[in-house]
């Protein structure tokens, strides 16, 4: 492959972009973009460029002062990111793209008000990967597959696939993504970036295509837990810096609990690094209570809650969302069901919409069925679950592998996801973080996550500056490698 303009940005920190003007890092990344659509590979990350962007960076650098660290610096924005100007905000349906949103959603004020210059938009996995089961991560109508950059044909995980992407590839310095259960933390993993989904509702859900308002946050990718830390304060309703919380000495003291089945044992390569990890912790002065048992998670697995809520929430939600929206051809989930019905050949070559078909059937937030399954979801997950397992222990956080290594991409039979250890977090809206510890065969990213209570943030932080600290090789630059080199 032909060397890609500025490779330093693949490798450059927030905390060193501020030797050029706003314009320049503008330009630079932008170059770096329009190469790789003419002479690398087609990573597809980027869904669409801000026309607007070098002009902004212009009046930012007109200013007499910086109006904080992130002044002049380009962030990317998932594609179900409402922004009030030219570009669009889809979801990655071709369904969306009528006209564009009406306002800024309120996390983008904030991001412009901080001095951020929004470069663009990024895939993702159509609606946020809520309409099939069996979806292939990364792949939406609009944008078609988003690629890993470490090798090709593998998966970006999802649904915030281009986010990750982009960050690690250079694109972007920082993006934000969205989660509902593990669209932040598996991108992260397979990319080689740090996600952080914060507590749910610290960052405003609104002007944001949703899925679940019990579940949905927005947050940050970045390539340090500096960088993904000082986006995550200014997304946040009140703004805070959570940068004073990275400690590279954060692992002395802390009580973490290590969980293992069933979230390890799905994978060698994934279980070899998590050991090494748990060492490495030690080593650094980190109590280690190995293992902790998270009393609920078959409960939590099998007890489908978690589908219903987000099946009944994503219809009322979504209703709610397209009212919003005008210049569309969709006003409401029914609508979008037979919209991709007659645009079959261009939305579902591939997979179907089963998802939103099973939710057209729900009966409304008022039915038992609802109510009775966010109660057991809240009830595992919270009390009975991240609760309990940490009173029990008078532990600081919980610590597990955040996924396996990159599967294939299979757009016909959808993703091989081997395991995980989103669900917990994900359905009791607490926060979770994964970063990277190393790579498998020298090429395929893997992470590890670390989690705790509601509005552990600052803990949690801490906590992975000082795991980061402990692997500084473990995030290098993507190689594009076409397949995985085996020995």
């Amino acid at each position: 492959m032909p060397e890609l303009p500025h490779p330093e940005l693949a490798e450059l920190t927030v905390k060193e972009l501020s030797r050029f003007t706003a314009r320049r890092w503008v330009e630079m990344h932008l170059e770096r973009i329009a190469a790789v659509n003419t002479q690398g590979p087609q990573l597809r990350a980027v869904i669409e460029l801000n026309p607007d962007a070098l002009t902004i960076a212009d009046q930012l650098d007109a200013e007499p002062s910086k109006r904080g660290p992130l002044h002049g610096i380009p962030v990317l924005l998932k594609d179900n990111i409402d922004t009030g100007d030219r570009m669009l905000t889809t979801a990655g349906s071709l369904a969306m793209t009528g006209a564009p949103a009406p306002a800024d959603a309120p996390l983008v004020t904030r991001l412009r008000e901080a001095g951020a210059v929004i470069l663009g938009k990024a895939n993702l996995s159509e609606w946020a990967n809520f309409r099939s089961s069996r979806s292939a991560s990364g792949w939406s109508g609009r944008g078609r597959q988003t690629r890993n950059p470490h090798v090709l044909d593998r998966t970006p995980c999802g649904s915030s696939s281009g986010s990750a992407v982009a960050v690690a590839a250079g694109r972007t310095p920082l993006a934000v993504g969205t989660e509902t259960d593990g669209s932040i933390t598996c991108p992260s993993s397979a990319n080689g970036v740090v996600g952080i989904k914060p507590t749910q509702r610290l960052i405003s859900q609104g002007g944001i295509i949703p899925i679940s308002a019990s579940q949905d946050s927005a947050g940050p990718h970045g390539r340090s837990v500096y960088d993904a830390a000082l986006l995550l304060g200014a997304l946040t309703e009140s703004p805070e810096d959570y940068t004073r919380h990275c400690d590279p000495e954060g692992l002395r003291g802390a009580r973490i609990g290590v969980l293992r089945k069933p979230y390890t044992a799905y994978s060698e390569h994934t279980d070899r690094l998590y050991e090494a990890a748990l060492d490495a912790m030690r080593a650094a002065g980190a109590e280690l209570i190995d293992p902790v048992v998270l009393a609920t998670t078959e409960e939590i697995r099998s007890s489908g809650a978690e589908l219903a809520v987000l099946e009944h929430e994503f219809k009322a939600g979504l209703d709610a969302y397209l009212q919003t929206r005008t210049g569309l051809e969709v006003r409401s989930l029914q609508d979008l069901v037979a919209w991709n019905r007659d645009h079959a050949d261009e939305e579902m070559p591939y997979f179907g919409q089963e998802r939103f078909e099973a939710a057209l059937e729900t009966e409304g937030l008022d039915s038992e069925k609802y109510r009775t399954a966010a109660a057991k979801a809240r009830e595992l997950s919270r009390e009975k679950g991240i609760d309990a397992v940490m009173d029990e222990h008078r532990l600081d956080a919980l610590v597990a592998p955040t996924t396996s290594p990159a599967w294939v991409v299979d757009p016909i039979n959808g993703d091989r996801l081997l395991g995980g250890s989103s669900q917990p977090s994900a359905m009791a809206g607490y926060p979770i973080i994964s970063l990277p510890v190393g790579r498998v065969l020298g090429a395929l990213p893997v992470g590890i996550s670390i989690f705790g209570r509601a509005h552990s943030e600052p803990v949690l932080i801490r906590i992975a500056a000082g795991l980061e600290r402990a692997f500084p090789d473990a995030r290098t630059a993507p190689r594009y490698l076409e397949h995985l080199e085996l020995p």
